[in-house]
């Protein structure tokens, strides 16, 4: 009796931690960054419907941007697509994705403070200096954002 109630409660944990695995897998809230030449790193989403639609988007396939410096704070690039749209007042700091105007995607590596979405941040970054040297300094990039 004691053994099958062992292995009763042993099926029921299995089955939760499954269970668990699962939801974590739908519920994945990052994405992938990979520059031209392989350099790589990821970004936690925001909880919006721009953060939602650009994930449903990246289901279908990646999204590869070309990336100019703008202003000496950011780099900034068309999606091809258009997003729904969440703008409000916004400082940006180093490591900031923002959507702009629905159709730009935008990485910060410096301040500014605009009407936007902020769809996300890079992971482990907190200046400019780490923020440059993942974009691969300054220039022109091409990027590709893939699901984590």
């Amino acid at each position: 009796m004691k053994k099958l109630f062992c292995i009763t409660l042993l099926m029921i944990l299995s089955a939760g931690v499954v269970i668990s695995n699962d939801n974590n897998s739908m519920e994945c809230n990052s994405i992938k960054f990979t520059i031209e030449g392989g350099k790589t790193f990821t970004a936690t989403l925001e909880e919006n419907s721009s953060a939602e639609a650009l994930k449903e988007q990246l289901a279908k396939g990646n999204i590869t941007v070309e990336m100019n410096d703008y202003g000496d704070m950011e780099k900034v690039g068309s999606l091809g697509i258009n997003l729904p749209r969440n703008d409000r007042q916004t400082t940006t700091g180093p490591g900031d994705i923002i959507l702009y105007q629905g159709h730009n995607l935008v990485i910060y590596y410096d301040a500014n403070s605009w009407n936007f979405t902020h769809i996300g941040k890079v992971n482990g970054v907190s200046t400019r200096e780490e923020m440059l040297d993942l974009l691969g300094g300054v220039g022109k990039i091409s990027i590709t954002l893939s699901l984590e």
